[in-house]
């Protein structure tokens, strides 16, 4: 588990956020936000819990592969829906975080822009993994080939 996201600990927190932007604002108003937000996260609390975090925005793309609820097209909130989710070693460390005075003003500024408030949920880790190299995948298909019945 550890080996996905470096340093994140078997008992660690992520936690997710979604935000859909107003209509009177776009990517760039959110990417500059966040970065802002982002960059306080780390230097202040890199070493009181803070592992990693990435920021994802909504393609549009919607997998007809992967869905299950009918022939998809595109999202209707594509450019508008970003998914900010942070890594912890606690969800008390993460909460800290949240009543700095630091944080404080530039969350406000993020939550501005926001067309559906903000509700962050904590989750704890599950699985996580990464893809095998070329050599590690051929010895797994063999393996299957050999033992799965």
């Amino acid at each position: 588990m550890n080996n996905f996201i470096p340093n994140f600990p078997s008992d660690g927190v992520i936690t997710l956020n979604r935000v859909i932007l107003k209509p009177e604002y776009d990517v760039d108003d959110l990417q500059e936000r966040v970065a802002m937000l982002c960059e306080n996260v780390k230097t202040y609390h890199s070493e009181t819990g803070f592992i990693g975090g990435f920021v994802a925005m909504n393609s549009g793309a919607i997998s007809n592969e992967g869905s299950t609820t009918g022939q998809a097209v595109e999202s209707p909130l594509k450019d508008r829906e970003a998914l900010v989710v942070t890594f912890w070693d606690s969800f008390e460390h993460h909460e800290d975080s949240h009543r700095s005075e630091t944080f404080q003003p530039l969350f406000q500024e993020v939550l501005a822009l926001c067309e559906n408030g903000n509700e962050e949920v904590a989750y704890e880790m599950l699985w996580s993994g990464r893809a095998y190299d070329a050599e590690q995948a051929r010895a797994a298909q063999e393996a299957k080939a050999r033992y799965a019945a």
